[in-house]
């Protein structure tokens, strides 16, 4: 019997898969260890593959898709319900075979190797600067075990660390003073880190054309401009803007029964990480737009006052990411007379 739908479990080392013909019956099972899985999927015809959207998928997806497969990654979260029985590779497996052809699933676009970089950068580049803000907490914290204490700010904190060390007027040993510098070191390696990271996202965002299109909306600059590329790549795997605004998070949650709707806060679903770069965007055109008399900022500075600089700023995220949409999607720029009529 041919094999038209094959479900794939993924794992680091051990991967198991189910064959169905097109009926969806189960026509073969294999456990395959990593080095036999591009063999075997070498030894049959070209079909649908389908596998959840985790770790090493985006590398399968593309190493499969090169032997001719066709292939769809699911999120995770809509192949549980189709899982019956008890969990195991075979099941989960099973589960994705189902749920790859079902006519109304949600899929992930596949990403390039291009866009993979730019996400590890980010990701570095984000892991660093989480790393600086626990370390600056923890320096704060010990130093005020010793009555001093410094206004907020990563600048000030740097500035006063220098200082301190060679202060000799300060009530800290010998000894603390040498576990401080040692502590500031270790900042200022962070703080090089994160230029570092930085000035490469920049310097790959000046030879991505896309990138560039992006950076003509208000609130994109080259670390969103590149994150969002990153997600959402050139639009094609979205039917409209708000689907991009709607998987990032920000549109407002549902809870409606009996006809009658209840709209809460925004869903928070989807990349927090690019989430909070748009709102952070956001806010800074928002801060501007009172100052300013063009379409954008009238819009912007009717909904903050009357439904507050919160509101404004979330809608104004929204609508930079159904903007960020048409733009990738159309391969333009961002012309000001129609942003308020996008979908």
């Amino acid at each position: 019997m041919k094999i038209t739908v094959v479900g794939l479990d993924l794992a680091k080392n051990v991967f198991h898969a189910i064959c169905c013909n097109q009926q969806g019956k189960v026509i073969k099972k294999k456990m395959l260890k990593r080095p036999e899985l591009l063999g075997f999927f070498t030894q049959i015809e070209s079909c649908l593959v389908g596998m959840e959207a985790c770790a090493s998928a985006y590398y399968w997806a593309r190493e499969l898709k090169a032997l001719g497969h066709t292939v769809k990654l699911i999120p995770a979260q809509h192949v549980k319900a189709f899982l019956r029985g008890n969990k195991n590779d075979y099941n989960d497996a099973l589960a994705i075979s189902e749920a790859v052809v079902r006519p109304e699933m949600r899929f992930v676009a596949i990403k390039t190797v291009e866009q993979q970089d730019i996400q590890a950068l980010h990701r570095l580049r984000s892991l660093c600067i989480k790393e600086r803000t626990a370390l600056s907490n923890q320096l704060r914290a010990l130093l005020a075990e010793y009555g001093i204490v410094f206004p907020k700010g990563i600048a000030t904190l740097r500035r006063q660390l220098a200082r301190i060390q060679y202060d000799e007027q300060s009530p800290l040993t010998a000894f603390f003073k040498l576990s401080l510098a040692r502590g500031y070191a270790q900042l200022q390696q962070l703080e090089e880190y994160i230029s570092a990271y930085t000035k490469t996202l920049e310097q790959h965002v000046k030879a991505l054309e896309a990138c560039q299109h992006l950076k003509t909306i208000p609130g994109y600059g080259s670390i969103v401009a590149s994150a969002f590329y990153t997600e959402v790549g050139n639009g094609a795997a979205y039917r409209r803007g708000r689907d991009v605004s709607a998987s990032l998070g920000l549109v407002p949650r549902q809870h409606s029964t009996g006809g009658k709707e209840n709209l809460l806060g925004i869903s928070k679903r989807g990349n927090g990480y690019l989430r909070s770069l748009l709102v952070h965007g956001a806010r800074s055109v928002v801060n501007q737009a009172k100052r300013k008399e063009d379409k954008l900022s009238v819009w912007i500075n009717h909904i903050r006052l009357t439904r507050g600089y919160n509101k404004a700023t979330v809608a104004l995220a929204n609508k930079m990411a159904r903007m960020g949409w048409a733009v990738l999607k159309n391969n333009t720029v961002y012309q000001p007379t129609f942003n308020l009529a996008l979908d």
